[in-house]
């Protein structure tokens, strides 16, 4: 039986790690996202995870989120082993996504995933539905509720694959509701907060606040602070706006 290669793919990344070293992967999981001939995206059957040894012992702190144990990784193959043939399947993809994708990149490299663009389903989220309470990936899924996530599929959490299973249901809705050239737009830029995240203004919509407030937010120390407030004061006409990205069309063909 000839199985048809769809038209587009992404590939939904989560990671387990042993501690914050470059190498310290433990447990890489994957879930696909396929863009049918009707032009909807939808997540494919196509996921799995692969147990990864770091070189070094488990921490406790991580062992307690993610319960895999130095003995479960003695055997597995080393990080830069395991991850291109995962980062780079057989096929062509056009992007690879997580949530909070910036954790993922600092260990999924160019070296080893190539020149693969990113988006991250945390910024993209705060786009689509900026009404939500907030935006982690477990919490967007009791929010949400997205259709067909089978939940025992997205368990347990905290672990590689279920995280991935859950993010691509995000990124398939996200897709659904913007077009891919937005999504990896917004993934290049800092995260638009919908409300200001901590201090005297936090839990406000941005507009509420005094252009004074927000002129003083362009120096704090958050990137994703800064540009929410420097987005607002350009819609105000009080400033000019982020720099815009580039045209993304020629990284995708």
């Amino acid at each position: 039986m000839n199985v048809e290669t769809p038209s587009r793919t992404i590939r939904v990344i989560d990671l387990e790690t042993a501690g914050n070293g470059p190498s310290d992967v433990c447990e890489i999981g994957w879930q696909d996202v396929v863009q049918g001939k009707d032009g909807r995206w939808q997540v494919s059957e196509e996921r799995g995870s692969v147990l990864i040894n770091p070189g070094r012992p488990i921490s406790a702190d991580t062992m307690a989120v993610h319960h895999i144990q130095d003995s479960q990784v003695a055997g597995a193959p080393f990080w830069k082993e395991a991850a291109p043939g995962i980062l780079r399947p057989p096929f062509p993809i056009v992007a690879l996504a997580a949530h909070r994708a910036a954790f993922e990149q600092r260990y999924c490299t160019p070296r080893l995933a190539g020149n693969t663009p990113w988006i991250c389903t945390w910024k993209c989220a705060m786009r689509v539905w900026p009404e939500l309470a907030r935006f982690s990936n477990q919490l967007l899924r009791y929010q949400r509720r997205p259709e067909g996530l089978v939940h025992e599929i997205g368990l347990p959490a905290h672990r590689a694959m279920p995280d991935a299973y859950v993010t691509a249901h995000h990124l398939r809705d996200a897709l659904n509701s913007a077009s891919l050239d937005e999504l990896l737009s917004w993934s290049s830029q800092p995260g638009l907060l919908p409300r200001v995240p901590a201090g005297p203004h936090r839990g406000k919509d941005w507009h509420r606040l005094a252009t004074d407030t927000l002129t003083a937010l362009l120096s704090d120390r958050d990137a994703d602070v800064r540009f929410s407030a420097q987005t607002e004061l350009a819609r105000r006409g009080e400033t000019e706006p982020p720099m815009p990205t580039p045209p993304l069309q020629e990284t995708l063909l």
